[in-house]
């Protein structure tokens, strides 16, 4: 039997799935690949965040505010449940409100939908919100917050359903020479493919990667078991060691001597790229993180120290009614130094896609839009 579609996707993760989306929608018949028999990389070890706060003025926020809106057209069809819940970003410090309060100023001419709201008011929209030391926090309205691992689950039968995409969940692509694409079962016909493989530079096209720029970025994370007797969390928390981390607020003069005071007073934090943030699940459970590692300090062991330093800074800000921690891990994403994604050409009719960074659930959906309209 003749095997055959108008785009191969390679790829069952976020950056995947949007592709095989934005193709479907467009009328193309899609055949989707996933080597294992449900994605296992970055897009489900994330803290589920569409996040456009963080994402600088520009192209990067365009693409996160468009991927927002399509996020909002595809869950309520795939019946994934998410919460619109929005963010904080809270000052326990002087050099961060000051910084907060200068976005806030600033950040609405940029783009950002957001605001500077004092303790008082923080403290009666957020019961989670340590109240000692509090001085105010940054209100932004556009973050919503999904459970990663529904989504990989749910968002491909979806995609069967109401598009007709093929899902070959369990088959790995050996080789790409089109119009032919080999899996380890299978050859298929198609006039485009599509790779997004994550963090993987060698199973197809190493020497596009060779020359790419593109690293990896180890993180550690933890989960809260669902928070008893229907506990809201409310918007998702960050705090002062996010505002040194997220390039939005590079934006803001005030940066600096933020910077500064942290290098100096919590160097291990600087040590291991740590931020500290935390969202709820739909269903309860709480998803805390995160750290950075790069390159060759990228081990398959994880460090505990980590895990307590971010355990540390999260009691500074956040009092959860259960925080025992029900699960740990890791996950590995591809990041690219300049740019917002990767893309590359390695032969006519083929692109590779990857290379979001920490960002992969912020910015898919608006990558692939615009990959699709070239």
């Amino acid at each position: 039997m003749r095997l055959r579609a108008d785009v191969a996707v390679v790829g069952g993760g976020i950056v995947g799935l949007a592709q095989a989306y934005a193709a479907a929608k467009r009328g193309r018949s899609v055949v989707l690949f996933e080597r294992h028999a449900q994605a296992q990389g970055a897009s489900i070890r994330n803290f589920g965040m569409i996040w456009p706060i963080g994402q600088p003025p520009g192209e990067r926020l365009e693409l996160a505010l468009a991927s927002r809106t399509l996020w909002q057209e595809v869950l309520p069809a795939a019946g994934i449940v998410a919460g619109d819940t929005g963010s904080w970003h809270l000052a326990y410090h002087a050099d961060e409100a000051n910084l907060l309060r200068e976005f806030a100023a600033i950040g609405p001419a940029q783009g950002y939908s957001c605001q500077w709201v004092a303790a008082a008011e923080v403290l009666a929209r957020s019961p989670g919100v340590r109240p000692e030391g509090l001085l105010g926090g940054l209100w932004s309205t556009t973050e919503l917050i999904v459970d990663p691992r529904v989504v990989a689950r749910q968002l491909p039968a979806w995609l069967a359903e109401r598009f007709g995409v093929t899902l070959r969940y369990g088959s790995t692509v050996r080789a790409i020479e089109l119009p032919r694409v080999e899996t380890s079962s299978e050859t298929w016909e198609v006039d485009q493919a599509i790779v997004c493989g994550g963090d993987d530079f060698v199973s197809l096209y190493p020497e596009l990667f060779a020359t790419s720029e593109l690293f990896r970025c180890k993180l550690q994370m933890l989960r809260t078991a669902a928070q008893p007797g229907g506990w809201k969390m409310g918007a998702a928390l960050a705090a002062g060691l996010s505002l040194r981390f997220y390039t939005s607020f590079a934006i803001c003069a005030s940066l600096a001597p933020l910077q500064r005071r942290i290098a100096e007073e919590l160097p291990e934090y600087d040590r291991y790229g740590i931020h500290v943030m935390a969202s709820q699940m739909p269903s309860g459970e709480v998803t805390l993180g995160d750290s950075h590692e790069y390159g060759e300090e990228i081990s398959i062991f994880d460090k505990p120290e980590i895990d307590d330093l971010i355990l540390r800074y999260l009691d500074g800000f956040l009092r959860l009614p259960a925080p025992a921690i029900a699960e740990r891990w890791h996950g590995v994403y591809a990041k690219h130094p300049s740019r917002p994604f990767f893309s590359g050409t390695p032969a006519p009719g083929v692109r590779v896609v990857t290379g979001l960074g920490g960002a992969g659930m912020t910015l898919s959906f608006g990558v692939a839009q615009r990959s699709q309209e070239n």
